[in-house]
């Protein structure tokens, strides 16, 4: 009787084990589909532009705006932009030098948009 005791108490403790370990696997399958779930509902802008200089991304639908300056290689990319419409203006100082308008957004994509560079060199001149 003993024996038998001993091995109920064992199949206790093991199920314990499997319902906790479940409990933590499924949390971590959780936690991992709403991060891709959130990247898979967003979409981003790249592309080259005169080194220093900002790219602007304003929503047409819902006015959210997102702006970057350019790096010293002449790229800039704006990531997380909800799906929309959007507008992506090149600013020096503050001021609009270029635009371009109706640039769809979609789910998981990225938009190459390049703006003008003088003398088609986007990289600062001391690199």
């Amino acid at each position: 009787m003993n024996i038998e005791n001993n091995h109920s108490a064992r199949r206790r403790g093991f199920s314990a084990w499997s319902l906790a370990l479940a409990v933590i696997i499924g949390i971590g399958g959780v936690a991992g589909s709403a991060a891709v779930n959130a990247q898979a509902t967003a979409g981003s802008v790249f592309g080259y532009a005169p080194a220093g200089q900002t790219v602007l991304a304003k929503s047409v639908t819902n006015g959210l705006s997102r702006h970057v300056t350019v790096d010293v290689k002449g790229r800039y990319n704006i990531g997380a932009l909800p799906v929309g419409t959007y507008t992506v203006t090149l600013e020096k100082d503050g001021t609009p030098v270029s635009q371009h308008n109706n640039v769809p957004i979609t789910v998981g994509r990225g938009v190459k948009v390049d703006f003008p560079c003088p003398q088609d060199q986007c990289a600062a001149s001391n690199q």
